[in-house]
């Protein structure tokens, strides 16, 4: 058929039909023009099935639909497009319109029997678990992963001494099994070969035909610094083995850390509470500070206030596959003693009332600024 013509028309329908109609149209006709039922004009049979099913695809998708009601056969692929792709979009709703499935390989010239596909094999995931100090610093080390792996005896073939796989008696290699269901040619998945076409009448004997084996494989692997809770490490091909000689898949090692005793870490930064006594705070202090690289002296300037936050440059964690490391960030937590001796007592009431602020003492400070706010 040399011009494309209206789906609508092509199913006898028209443009308000609903879903229901649509598919009872194409249902019917696909029943009157199915080329099994019409042998002594197959060709012509087949086209007009082929023009059935690509309108039937277009209408019966909504968004489709909706495209070619606006813009015609620009809006679905345009009017060369040709015939639609037969896949499992197209066939998808065949099992509910005929409760059964058709021969498409026949009926399209593609059925040359179905070969043995190789397969990759699946990926493997291992947790593991780092301290802090780990993390920061990256490691090598060993894991011990259960997988399968391809036979060494029979190169994951399946056969023993090299034999090679028979067409599977029973389908006659092409993987399916055929019957005649009224007009209809029903294909199903071959029982005895499990669709591949092949059996294996000569099996290896260490992994009895299966082709893989299932051992402990002890992996060297490199954990760089840097990593965090839950950084996912990719080892390309160290997954299972894949069956019929494809390739293996890979192995996904998933970190978790440990958390630190006072470290907090934030992204690169890291965050750290440190003590101090109200004479550091009032007075200034030299403190020694806690990081990841041993001890790092620090000036505290005096009247530091309770929750001041100082930095450490570079003293963070360090950047994962990059350069440089984040910061230290350290919080000043002035301890206010729960008990005080009597002389203790005495000191601060006189310390308390020597210190004036605005040349006011400290203590009449909050009194008079609420006296101020309400009058």
């Amino acid at each position: 058929m040399n011009q494309k013509r209206d789906y609508y028309e092509v199913l006898g329908v028209n443009r308000g039909a609903s879903d229901q109609e649509i598919k009872s149209a194409y249902r019917k006709l696909a029943l009157q023009h199915h080329p099994d039922r019409n042998p002594d004009k197959k060709e012509e049979a087949e086209e007009r099935f082929k023009e059935i099913t690509e309108a039937y695809s277009v209408l019966a998708d909504s968004d489709k639909r909706a495209a070619y009601d606006r813009f015609g056969f620009a809006g679905v692929g345009g009017a060369g497009a040709g015939a639609p792709d037969f896949s499992s979009t197209i066939f998808s709703g065949f099992e509910d319109l005929f409760g059964t499935f058709f021969d498409l390989e026949d009926l399209f010239g593609h059925g040359q029997g179905r070969r043995t596909r190789a397969e990759r094999g699946a990926d493997l995931r291992y947790e593991m678990e780092v301290s802090f100090e780990e993390a920061a610093s990256g490691l090598d080390t060993k894991i011990k992963i259960p997988r399968s792996e391809t036979c060494s005896g029979c190169h994951g073939s399946g056969s023993k001494n090299g034999s090679q796989m028979a067409a599977c008696p029973a389908c006659g290699g092409r993987g399916q099994v055929r019957y005649s269901q009224g007009f209809f040619t029903v294909s199903r998945t071959c029982p005895q070969c499990g669709g591949t076409g092949q059996v294996n009448r000569d099996p290896c004997l260490d992994c009895h035909g299966e082709g893989r084996v299932r051992r402990e494989k002890v992996l060297g692997i490199k954990i760089p610094a840097g990593v965090d809770d839950g950084t996912r490490l990719r080892i390309a091909g160290e997954g299972e083995a894949g069956r019929h000689g494809g390739p293996p898949g890979d192995l996904y090692v998933v970190l978790r850390v440990r958390p630190h005793p006072y470290f907090e870490r934030r992204g690169d930064d890291l965050y750290v509470r440190i003590p101090l006594s109200i004479t550091q705070a009032a007075l200034g202090a030299e403190i020694k500070v806690p990081t990841l690289q041993g001890t790092q002296k620090m000036k505290i300037p005096e009247g530091t206030q309770p929750g001041a936050v100082f930095r450490l440059r570079g003293h963070g964690m360090p950047v994962l596959n990059g350069r440089g490391r984040g910061n230290l960030y350290v919080y000043a937590d002035v301890v206010i003693p729960h008990r005080l001796s009597r002389e203790q007592r005495r000191a601060l009431e006189s310390l308390g009332s020597s210190i004036l602020v605005d040349n006011k003492p400290v203590e009449r400070q909050p009194a008079e600024k609420v006296k101020d706010i309400f009058g």
